[in-house]
């Protein structure tokens, strides 16, 4: 537990210090080497247009990990009055509440220390329960991070093809771009910035193949109706058609929240609450 709850507290710092990173050398390096002579660049050259997607990726992925925290799963602990902080943690540890005690499809989280419904997991980069209310947004979080790290990496490419002369036409030459660096770097012939461009070109990678992976088997999952607490637990949903299980989590004003990041106010939880 003492792990977890580290983790829960580095994992936000190292998301926002990646994130620094990767705004610092797209905006200090790779989009100001695009400009080959910034006295004749067009009004919508390709740097100016390459500076104007990343920085609508970045707005739109930060917007909505904001969102997530802000918007936390609501504690259903204090309304069924079944306690708060110790006292709650005290009683679902020793057994003496059951996860599905409270309502259907409810989860008490150690970390957090209170019991949501329609729990679906808790998230360590952003310290926060996923659940009902925050979905959407977590989702749009996974899909624009993904994007802006993909474009990181096609910006990185470009800038580490013109700085040591080399094409990436071969496929194989990005598998083997690491180690020749590596022996490049202590042999004095590769500088410690365009070492550190390198390393952070496989970390994009890895991270944009991974919120992509993430947010599709969420996408599946949420058609089907259910969570991942749920899939995990063997729990039985009731069936509904995929539309209406969008619909819930993405609401009806779904397309407002591909552009810009805001709250879910077309779906069921907010049309309940405002009942």
């Amino acid at each position: 537990m003492l792990v977890l709850r580290l983790l829960n507290v580095v994992a936000p710092a190292y998301f926002l210090c990646i994130s620094l990173v990767t705004f610092v050398l797209q905006i200090f390096l790779f989009i100001p080497s695009m400009f080959r002579d910034p006295s004749t660049t067009p009004l919508l050259s390709p740097a100016l247009l390459h500076g104007a997607l990343f920085l609508f990726l970045s707005a739109n992925a930060l917007g909505n990990y904001i969102l997530v925290i802000q918007s936390s799963p609501e504690d259903l602990g204090k309304g069924l009055n079944l306690g708060e902080g110790d006292e709650v943690v005290a009683d679902w540890l020793d057994g003496s509440r059951s996860p599905g005690s409270a309502l259907p499809s409810t989860h008490f989280c150690r970390l957090c220390a209170r019991v949501t419904q329609r729990h679906d997991h808790h998230c360590f980069f952003t310290g926060n329960c996923i659940g009902r209310r925050n979905m959407r947004n977590f989702i749009m979080f996974c899909l624009y991070t993904s994007l802006a790290c993909l474009d990181s990496l096609v910006a990185g490419m470009a800038y580490i093809s013109a700085a040591l002369s080399m094409s990436f036409a071969n496929p194989l030459a990005f598998l083997t771009l690491l180690p020749h660096s590596i022996s490049q770097f202590f042999s004095g012939a590769l500088l410690s910035s365009e070492m550190f461009v390198i390393l952070m070109l496989y970390l994009w990678l890895g991270i944009g193949l991974a919120c992509a992976g993430f947010c599709c088997h969420q996408m599946l999952l949420i058609l089907r109706g259910q969570t991942r607490y749920q899939v995990r637990k063997g729990m039985v949903v009731r069936a509904r058609p995929w539309r209406e299980n969008l619909q819930d989590v993405f609401g009806k004003r779904w397309l407002l929240g591909l552009l810009i990041p805001v709250l879910n106010v077309g779906s069921d939880y907010h049309r309940q609450k405002e009942k």
